[in-house]
């Protein structure tokens, strides 16, 4: 399973040359995935993990930001007149993120990319607190992954555990 930014230049099937059917894909704005929490309202992020996670058992869950993300842009400066209803509220999940990057764009970090970054490591904690999620992971049988899809230079990085993000070598496993 891949959540992936809604952004049509960032194409999960082209970015890791997936034929149809190879993989389940979730796009929304800024590839966010919500805290765990059931209620009445209206989940779609929520109801495609359980779908895939529990119906179908993937086995492997990447979160993948990109840069030059509109609705991090968002996030950060705000939604242009007349794209509030939904937007921000949706965005409103990322602020610890924008909180952690800002913290960090004072040491002369650039905000819009700690702040991409920062919403991939965000979307897999908030993973973690779906209980049917945490108990796979735990057991090994899901495997929770973070990267970034740099659309300028087509270099796709993986969160390493410390933190960081570094590029995948593709001569590794050539496809």
């Amino acid at each position: 399973m891949v959540v992936a930014c809604s952004d049509s230049r960032v194409d999960p099937t082209m970015i890791f040359s997936a034929e149809p059917g190879e993989l389940f894909i979730l796009r929304n704005v800024a590839n966010l995935v919500p805290p765990y929490q059931p209620d009445l309202a209206f989940h779609a992020t929520s109801a495609a993990l359980e779908f895939a996670v529990r119906v179908l058992e993937v086995t492997d869950l990447i979160v993948m930001g990109h840069a030059m993300c509109g609705g991090i842009g968002v996030l950060l400066r705000g939604a242009p007149s007349g794209a509030g209803d939904f937007l921000m509220p949706w965005m409103r999940i990322a602020e610890p993120a924008k909180r952690r990057a800002l913290a960090r764009a004072g040491e002369g970090a650039d905000p819009q990319t700690e702040c991409e970054q920062e919403s991939v490591k965000l979307s897999l904690e908030n993973l973690l607190t779906f209980p049917w999620i945490g108990e796979r992971v735990a057991q090994g049988q899901l495997k929770l992954t973070g990267s970034i899809f740099d659309i300028r230079s087509g270099v796709l990085a993986l969160l390493n555990p410390d933190g960081s993000f570094a590029p995948v070598d593709t001569r590794e496993n050539p496809r």
